[in-house]
């Protein structure tokens, strides 16, 4: 999607801080003990309450309202029977139309104590997040948000899983440019646009490179070789001084 005019903008910001609500409440209400399945129908009522249809259910048929990926799993983990326990790594992703417009949202949470290292991860992730936000702005490489996330994680030791890649959204959870690579690329002229609205979402490692199915399901993804990952996420609008992050709390 390509916003021009000021009601576009404030239709994104609408859905974008209700899925950014959306997490965070959910992230807020987990303790050890509960099941995917009871933290994913927080998340269910919560959009039911704002009007707001999940995307990945309208879109997919997926069986969830968000996407809980827990320690092993790494993205569009079902939720289910699965009970969290202390020390987990738990993904939460979370995205949702209104009255037309997509927005989408995602991030890592410890459950109580970690290792350090873990840790560490989690707010290296955030961090390329950031990284990759930093490089949107009109008429920038597309290829630049991937090259900076790259060079930020190979100075720190770690790895970019190289076939999830941040998207184009806006009027459709998926949509052109359908591919964002958020690893280091070489070949690719594509610019950014004024208006132009996209996800930035790397997911950073400490080994993995690849997101593989698993045998259970046709949705969940495990990383290749395994090792912890997190992702970060926000739909963002770009414009001639920077980004505009349309998933923000409020």
């Amino acid at each position: 999607m390509t916003i021009t005019h000021q009601d576009e903008l404030d239709g994104l910001r609408k859905i974008g801080q209700i899925v950014a609500n959306t997490m965070h409440s959910m992230a807020a209400a987990i303790e050890p003990g509960m099941t995917t399945r009871e933290l994913d129908s927080i998340g269910h009522d919560l959009l039911a309450r704002e009007g707001a249809v999940s995307a990945p259910r309208a879109t997919y048929d997926f069986p969830g309202t968000t996407c809980i990926s827990v320690n092993e799993e790494i993205a569009h983990g079902i939720p289910g029977e699965r009970r969290l326990a202390a020390g987990d790594l738990v993904n939460i992703d979370v995205s949702a139309s209104l009255n037309g417009y997509f927005a989408d949202t995602g991030a890592s949470f410890c459950l109580g104590s970690v290792q350090p290292s873990l840790d560490q991860l989690c707010r290296d992730g955030k961090r390329a997040m950031q990284i990759g936000i930093a490089q949107v702005g009109h008429d920038k490489p597309l290829a630049g948000i991937g090259n900076a996330i790259g060079a930020f994680a190979s100075k720190r030791g770690y790895t970019l899983i190289r076939n999830l890649a941040s998207h184009g959204v806006g009027k459709a959870l998926h949509e052109a440019p359908e591919e964002v690579p958020t690893w280091p690329t070489k070949g690719d002229k594509r610019r950014i646009h004024n208006g132009l609205v996209l996800t930035v979402e790397p997911f950073l490692s400490r080994g993995g490179r690849w997101a593989m199915p698993g045998a259970d399901d046709e949705w969940t993804l495990y990383s290749k070789p395994a090792a912890p990952v997190v992702q970060y996420e926000h739909t963002v609008v770009v414009t001639r001084r920077g980004a505009i992050i349309v998933t923000l709390p409020g």
